[in-house]
């Protein structure tokens, strides 16, 4: 290697573990700030805490590494730039793009690493991050009930509408499900409003509600007379629920059971998981078509319906006043009246299984978009350097300044870029494929553009050659009016 060459990359790569440490630890930061009563107030070992850190940690690095390769590359040739320094290798003959070989084959060599990354080391991480956050919930129940949907407490299914107060252990609109010993939910109560409360012991947490009913189905002894329901209802004001923590309390760690989520996935499994849910898909939709089409009842109107072809018109064959003439007024009216309503009742349908679909649709599409982001991750390392090294020197200055401020710019138009996309490939507007491909295939494009003009020696943008059109069409008018 030349030591030119051992030059750039040795302040290349100071520049670039500089920053890579700061942003991680900026990134980690504000992972203890998001998940901070997740870990706070749970006497949970430091060695948990850590692990929790540590897992969270590679699902970062789509995020810092394409920021720390923009910002190094810019600074790196930024500092070169306004020291000469590149002057002084283009003077010995050595383009731009020979000056780069060697951050070149770095940057492809950490393409390859992200592909590592994205295929096996994330995946890995959030199958470890999220059964450790599971067990985290477990050492306290007011984090394991989430707002706006049931969630499973012992023998209790529990949903509240809001939480609040300090410790949101305050809760609003409670509807509690409590199953029997034998799994059968006979037992329902609804509060406006609800307290935990921690006692003295630390097997015991008491559930305060206020305001409420308590609903109790009694198992009928006789289970052939199915007309005897046997039940108990009452209101009160204050009603006190114990909940056993014992359960909650002996977490082990170490359990790992949840192993489904496609973030856990590498590309061989999301492919099988993609296509085994596109034939589940099209399975369901090929069953809802007979369905709904045997529903409608249009079978059974061809099959049933009375036709006299030598007293009825063949221009008005199909013409249903013909059919409803056979039939008395009063008749008539409830044919229609029937008509409508199996229109309404099919349009619900149709809605119904529209949402459903849609739903379906989605989770293939989150799997196709985690599939191809390995890929552009992959490569998001070399098309930004490619944005930045020339940029850097195009720029012609080093340092906090201008580069941070041009690299910060730059790196959120391709986040916001990137967000943009893969929200409409999430929901079917676009195809998934493209949802993760297009911020780079926006990039690279600007990178050979930037390469280019910065190998002439030339701005990024010729103002003189934008202003002359806007300047000559002045100078005429300004010319006919003094005319």
């Amino acid at each position: 290697m030349k030591i030119i060459d051992k030059y750039i990359l040795t302040s290349y790569l100071k520049i670039f573990f500089s920053f890579f440490i700061i942003l991680m630890l900026i990134f980690l930061i504000q992972i203890i700030w998001v998940f901070i009563d997740d870990l706070a107030g749970k006497e949970v070992d430091f060695e948990i805490i850590f692990k929790f850190l540590l897992y969270y940690s590679p699902k970062l690095l789509p995020l810092v590494l394409p920021l720390t390769v923009l910002l190094a590359s810019i600074m790196t040739f930024g500092n070169l730039s306004e020291n000469y320094e590149l002057a002084a290798i283009k003077s010995s003959g050595i383009s731009l793009f020979k000056s780069m070989r060697s951050l070149i084959l770095f940057n492809l060599l950490l393409c390859v690493g992200m592909f590592f990354i994205a295929n096996t080391l994330i995946p890995y991480a959030e199958f470890k991050s999220y059964n450790l956050r599971k067990n985290l919930a477990k050492l306290k129940p007011a984090l394991a009930i989430t707002e706006g949907v049931f969630n499973d407490i012992n023998t209790m299914n529990i949903k509240v509408a809001e939480k609040y107060g300090p410790d949101n252990n305050l809760l609003k609109d409670v509807i509690i499900h409590k199953n029997t010993y034998n799994s059968k939910n006979l037992i329902v109560i609804k509060a406006e409003e609800g307290e935990l409360i921690n006692t003295d012991s630390d097997e015991i947490l008491q559930l305060i509600l206020k305001n409420g009913n308590r609903y109790e189905e009694i198992e009928n002894q006789k289970p052939s007379d199915k007309q005897v329901k046997p039940h108990t209802y009452v209101s009160f004001e204050k009603y006190i629920m114990n909940i056993d923590l014992r359960d909650f309390n002996q977490v082990d760690f170490g359990e790992e059971k949840y192993n489904n989520t496609y973030r856990m996935q590498n590309i061989s499994q999301l492919k099988y998981s993609i296509d085994s849910l596109s034939k589940k898909l099209a399975f369901r939709y090929s069953n809802f078509g007979k369905s709904f089409y045997t529903r409608t009842g249009i079978t059974n109107f061809t099959r049933n319906v009375r036709m006299d072809k030598k007293q009825i018109d063949k221009n008005l064959y199909t013409n249903y006043k013909i059919h409803l003439s056979d039939y008395p007024k009063d008749i008539q009216v409830s044919i229609v009246n029937s008509s409508l309503n199996n229109l309404t009742s099919q349009k619900q349908v149709l809605s119904n299984q529209k949402n459903t679909f849609f739903i379906k649709e989605k989770i293939i599409n989150l799997h196709k978009l985690n599939l191809f982001d390995k890929y552009a991750f992959a490569l998001t390392s070399i098309i930004l350097f490619f944005v930045g090294a020339p940029l850097g020197a195009l720029i012609r200055k080093g340092g906090f300044g201008l580069p941070m401020v041009v690299s910060l710019i730059l790196f959120l138009a391709y986040n916001f870029i990137g967000t943009f996309t893969r929200n409409a490939a999430e929901d079917g507007s676009i195809d998934a494929m493209l949802g993760s491909w297009v911020p780079n295939i926006i990039m690279f494009p600007l990178g050979i553009y930037l390469i280019w003009r910065a190998s002439a020696d030339k701005a990024i943008f010729n103002l003189d050659n934008l202003l002359n059109p806007f300047k000559l069409a002045f100078n005429k008018i300004f010319s006919r009016k003094k005319a």
